[in-house]
Protein backbone atom coordinates (compact mmCIF):
# COMPACT_ATOMS: atom_id res chain seq x y z
CA UNK A 1 0.00 0.00 0.00
CA UNK A 2 1.05 3.58 -0.61
CA UNK A 3 0.22 7.04 0.62
CA UNK A 4 -1.09 9.10 -2.30
CA UNK A 5 -0.61 12.85 -2.74
CA UNK A 6 -3.73 14.83 -1.89
CA UNK A 7 -4.17 17.82 -4.19
CA UNK A 8 -5.47 21.19 -3.01
CA UNK A 9 -7.73 23.81 -4.54
CA UNK A 10 -7.45 25.37 -7.06
CA UNK A 11 -6.15 22.24 -8.85
CA UNK A 12 -8.20 21.73 -12.07
CA UNK A 13 -8.99 18.04 -11.36
CA UNK A 14 -11.06 19.17 -8.37
CA UNK A 15 -13.37 21.16 -10.69
CA UNK A 16 -14.07 18.32 -13.16
CA UNK A 17 -16.89 15.80 -13.01
CA UNK A 18 -15.20 12.42 -12.45
CA UNK A 19 -15.69 9.62 -14.99
CA UNK A 20 -17.78 6.53 -14.28
CA UNK A 21 -15.86 3.34 -13.54
CA UNK A 22 -16.63 0.72 -16.20
CA UNK A 23 -17.47 -2.80 -14.93
CA UNK A 24 -14.30 -4.24 -16.53
CA UNK A 25 -12.19 -1.71 -14.55
CA UNK A 26 -13.23 -3.31 -11.25
CA UNK A 27 -10.22 -5.55 -10.79
CA UNK A 28 -7.24 -6.16 -8.51
CA UNK A 29 -5.54 -2.95 -9.68
CA UNK A 30 -8.59 -0.88 -8.71
CA UNK A 31 -8.85 -2.69 -5.36
CA UNK A 32 -5.18 -1.83 -4.65
CA UNK A 33 -5.95 1.81 -5.52
CA UNK A 34 -8.90 1.73 -3.07
CA UNK A 35 -6.58 0.36 -0.35
CA UNK A 36 -4.13 3.19 -1.08
CA UNK A 37 -6.98 5.69 -0.83
CA UNK A 38 -8.05 4.26 2.55
CA UNK A 39 -4.49 4.38 3.84
CA UNK A 40 -4.09 7.96 2.57
CA UNK A 41 -7.39 9.01 4.20
CA UNK A 42 -6.37 7.54 7.56
CA UNK A 43 -2.88 9.04 7.39
CA UNK A 44 -4.20 12.54 6.52
CA UNK A 45 -6.22 12.10 8.89
CA UNK A 46 -9.69 12.27 7.38
CA UNK A 47 -13.05 10.49 7.38
CA UNK A 48 -13.59 10.57 3.62
CA UNK A 49 -11.60 10.86 0.41
CA UNK A 50 -12.66 10.98 -3.24
CA UNK A 51 -10.46 9.84 -6.12
CA UNK A 52 -10.30 13.36 -7.64
CA UNK A 53 -8.59 14.49 -4.42
CA UNK A 54 -5.65 12.24 -5.33
CA UNK A 55 -5.76 13.51 -8.93
CA UNK A 56 -7.65 10.51 -10.35
CA UNK A 57 -10.81 11.48 -12.22
CA UNK A 58 -12.84 8.35 -11.37
CA UNK A 59 -16.12 8.05 -9.46
CA UNK A 60 -14.62 6.32 -6.41
CA UNK A 61 -14.78 7.41 -2.80
CA UNK A 62 -13.74 5.94 0.52
CA UNK A 63 -15.15 6.76 3.94
CA UNK A 64 -14.82 5.65 7.53
CA UNK A 65 -17.40 6.83 10.05
CA UNK A 66 -16.60 4.07 12.54
CA UNK A 67 -15.94 6.56 15.33
CA UNK A 68 -19.63 7.45 15.35
CA UNK A 69 -22.53 5.67 17.08
CA UNK A 70 -23.34 3.60 13.98
CA UNK A 71 -20.09 1.83 13.14
CA UNK A 72 -19.96 1.19 9.40
CA UNK A 73 -16.18 0.89 9.30
CA UNK A 74 -14.00 1.65 6.28
CA UNK A 75 -15.90 1.45 3.00
CA UNK A 76 -15.37 2.07 -0.70
CA UNK A 77 -18.12 3.21 -3.04
CA UNK A 78 -17.75 3.01 -6.81
CA UNK A 79 -20.07 5.09 -9.01
CA UNK A 80 -22.15 6.22 -6.01
CA UNK A 81 -25.48 7.81 -6.83
CA UNK A 82 -27.84 9.50 -4.37
CA UNK A 83 -31.29 8.04 -5.00
CA UNK A 84 -33.15 9.63 -2.07
CA UNK A 85 -32.52 12.52 0.26
CA UNK A 86 -34.58 14.32 2.87
CA UNK A 87 -34.40 16.77 5.71
CA UNK A 88 -31.77 19.39 6.30
CA UNK A 89 -28.64 19.51 8.38
CA UNK A 90 -26.04 22.21 8.85
CA UNK A 91 -22.65 21.22 10.20
CA UNK A 92 -19.17 22.68 10.20
CA UNK A 93 -17.02 20.83 7.67
CA UNK A 94 -13.39 20.72 6.75
CA UNK A 95 -11.72 19.20 3.71
CA UNK A 96 -8.37 17.58 3.00
CA UNK A 97 -8.18 19.48 -0.32
CA UNK A 98 -9.11 22.81 1.26
CA UNK A 99 -6.53 23.08 4.08
CA UNK A 100 -7.01 25.49 6.96
CA UNK A 101 -10.64 26.21 6.09
CA UNK A 102 -13.85 25.29 7.87
CA UNK A 103 -17.40 26.38 7.12
CA UNK A 104 -21.00 25.63 7.98
CA UNK A 105 -22.44 23.69 5.02
CA UNK A 106 -26.11 22.82 4.44
CA UNK A 107 -26.66 19.16 3.59
CA UNK A 108 -29.56 16.73 3.52
CA UNK A 109 -30.09 14.98 6.84
CA UNK A 110 -30.85 11.57 5.34
CA UNK A 111 -29.45 10.03 2.17
CA UNK A 112 -29.90 6.74 0.38
CA UNK A 113 -27.25 5.75 -2.16
CA UNK A 114 -26.77 3.08 -4.78
CA UNK A 115 -23.19 2.10 -5.58
CA UNK A 116 -20.91 -0.74 -6.61
CA UNK A 117 -18.64 -2.39 -4.07
CA UNK A 118 -15.02 -3.37 -4.84
CA UNK A 119 -16.27 -6.63 -6.37
CA UNK A 120 -18.69 -4.89 -8.75
CA UNK A 121 -21.80 -5.87 -6.80
CA UNK A 122 -24.58 -3.29 -6.50
CA UNK A 123 -25.23 -2.12 -2.94
CA UNK A 124 -27.60 0.29 -1.21
CA UNK A 125 -26.69 2.30 1.88
CA UNK A 126 -28.90 4.63 3.88
CA UNK A 127 -27.86 6.94 6.72
CA UNK A 128 -29.12 9.94 8.64
CA UNK A 129 -26.04 10.61 10.76
CA UNK A 130 -22.45 11.68 10.30
CA UNK A 131 -21.90 9.22 7.44
CA UNK A 132 -24.65 10.95 5.42
CA UNK A 133 -22.70 14.21 5.64
CA UNK A 134 -19.40 12.53 4.70
CA UNK A 135 -20.93 10.79 1.68
CA UNK A 136 -22.54 14.00 0.39
CA UNK A 137 -19.23 15.86 0.79
CA UNK A 138 -17.31 13.18 -1.14
CA UNK A 139 -19.96 12.90 -3.88
CA UNK A 140 -19.60 16.67 -4.32
CA UNK A 141 -15.93 16.01 -5.13
CA UNK A 142 -16.96 13.44 -7.74
CA UNK A 143 -19.13 16.14 -9.32
CA UNK A 144 -16.36 18.76 -9.39
CA UNK A 145 -17.70 20.64 -6.37
CA UNK A 146 -15.62 21.61 -3.34
CA UNK A 147 -16.85 23.06 -0.07
CA UNK A 148 -15.72 26.47 -1.37
CA UNK A 149 -18.61 26.25 -3.85
CA UNK A 150 -21.00 26.18 -0.86
CA UNK A 151 -19.76 29.42 0.73
CA UNK A 152 -20.24 33.05 -0.24
CA UNK A 153 -18.17 34.43 -3.13
CA UNK A 154 -16.42 36.75 -0.66
CA UNK A 155 -15.32 33.90 1.65
CA UNK A 156 -14.20 31.86 -1.37
CA UNK A 157 -12.18 34.76 -2.81
CA UNK A 158 -10.52 35.50 0.54
CA UNK A 159 -9.53 31.86 1.00
CA UNK A 160 -8.15 31.49 -2.54
CA UNK A 161 -6.17 34.71 -2.13
CA UNK A 162 -4.69 33.36 1.12
CA UNK A 163 -3.76 30.04 -0.54
CA UNK A 164 -2.07 31.77 -3.50
CA UNK A 165 -0.01 33.82 -1.06
CA UNK A 166 1.07 30.65 0.82
CA UNK A 167 1.89 28.83 -2.45
CA UNK A 168 3.96 31.81 -3.64
CA UNK A 169 5.96 31.80 -0.37
CA UNK A 170 6.53 28.03 -0.69
CA UNK A 171 7.84 28.41 -4.26
CA UNK A 172 10.21 31.19 -3.18
CA UNK A 173 11.51 29.00 -0.33
CA UNK A 174 12.46 26.15 -2.69
CA UNK A 175 16.07 26.58 -3.95
CA UNK A 176 16.46 26.68 -7.74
Amino acid sequence: MAILEIIDVPHPTLKMRAKEVAPDEINDELRRFVEDMLETMKEAPGVGLAAPQVNVSKRILVADASSEEVAYGPMALINPEIIEMSGENCIEEGCLSVPEFRAEIKRSKRVKLRYLDIWGKEQIIEDDGFLAIVLQHEIDHLNGITMLDHVSPMKRMMYLKKIKKIQKKEKQAVPS
